[in-house]
């Protein structure tokens, strides 16, 4: 009987190796190679988190701009002398350290269990999965920041989630957004440059057809698009990013798709020739929590980007706003839907790229 269980579990192995060789991403890739890499990451995520909310939304957003640029690679991790590296072009400037921090915290845990196994880019498609989860409802935060660590120790109650509950959600414990497994499998890319990142990230005045065009590039609907925006429910801009909606759009009035009492609380916050460190939350409502709060804010013209907006504006995009906006769990299934398909852009498998044993650096 043992004989043929320890025969059963080669087979099993076999198949495991034999599916990750395909080129193909796969749940249980590291089932024999690292098995608890996904609590691992999970416990290093939980920690950063307890030291600042930003955590969150920075770990979400570095793992959109790197898919969106050379595939989810990890390639945005990349730090050069000369700073000609992805993260160094201009509009990746603004990615919070704290989402680098998240992910270069989390591979040294890693690391110290399996080393040279796990790549940087599968460390971070876990650590968005895993901050979503870690949202929790009963957090409270004003709209405006000035500075993160300011921001924090001044004007905010964290809030903390410990360690040991967070990591028993694989019991199904949530504290906030839905929970998905991860497909893994992928390695880590070996070009990182600044030059290829133009014209590869929606910018904030996009419209629909442009939005479409973009996201269509690496085989998201607007189906997707539209729940994957969902996400700035999290989110926050600096003042520059939305300034010609409330300054600029006529010489003398804001965006008209712009709730009129919503345009002037952004005056407000972000007078002009603001600082520029100042930033805002996308979010007004409910800025700690994932929910559907974002599309509600849509209906009510309170999108805060242009590209955000027309998603509502828009009539072809309209109607699954308002479904999202009335059915949080409709948002919820097709945000991890469309998070999953998001993983699966421009993945390098098999032989294809390395697994870097520093994030922030090729391995030659």
């Amino acid at each position: 009987m043992e004989r043929w269980g320890g025969l059963y579990v080669l087979i099993l192995a076999i198949i495991v190796i034999l599916g990750g060789a395909d080129g193909q991403l796969q749940e249980n890739f590291y089932a024999f190679t690292c098995p608890n890499v996904e609590f691992t990451v999970q416990q290093a995520v939980a920690t950063k988190f307890s030291q600042t909310f930003v955590t969150i939304p920075a770990t979400l957003r570095l793992f959109f701009h790197d898919c969106f640029v050379e595939g989810c690679d990890a390639s945005v991790m990349i730090a050069s002398p000369d700073g000609d590296a992805e993260k160094d072009f201009k509009d990746n400037l603004s990615l919070a350290g704290d989402g680098f921090d998240t992910v270069v915290k989390a591979k040294e845990a890693v690391e110290a269990l399996c080393p040279g196994v796990v790549s940087c880019a599968d460390i971070l498609a876990i650590a968005a999965r895993d901050v979503v989860v870690l949202v929790s409802t009963a957090c409270y935060t004003p709209l405006v920041f000035f500075g993160f660590d300011i921001f924090l120790s001044l004007f905010t109650i964290r809030c903390i989630l410990p360690v040991d509950l967070f990591v028993s959600f694989g019991e199904n414990i949530q504290a906030g957004g839905p929970s998905y497994n991860v497909e893994l499998g992928r390695r880590d890319g070996l070009i990182s440059k600044a030059s290829r990142v133009a014209g590869n990230l929606p910018e904030p005045n996009f419209n629909l057809i442009q939005l479409n065009t973009m996201f269509a590039r690496h085989n998201l609907s607007q189906f997707d698009m539209i729940a994957l925006s969902g996400a700035h429910t999290l989110g926050f801009s600096h003042c520059d990013r939305f300034a010609n909606r409330i300054y600029s759009f006529t010489p003398s009035n804001p965006d008209p798709s712009l709730d009129p009492e919503y345009a002037k609380q952004l005056m407000g916050m972000c007078p002009q020739n603001v600082d520029p460190s100042i930033a805002i939350n996308m979010d007004p409502v409910t800025p700690r929590t994932f929910d559907n709060e974002y599309y509600k804010n849509l209906v009510g013209g309170k999108g805060l980007f242009t590209s955000d907006q027309v998603l509502f504006t828009d009539e072809s995009s309209q109607g699954t706003v308002n479904d999202f906006a009335n059915n949080g769990f409709d948002f919820n299934g097709a945000f991890v839907t469309a998070m999953r398909k998001l993983g699966r852009v421009g993945v390098k498998t098999g032989d294809k790229g390395e697994i870097r044993l520093d994030c922030s650096r090729f391995n030659s």
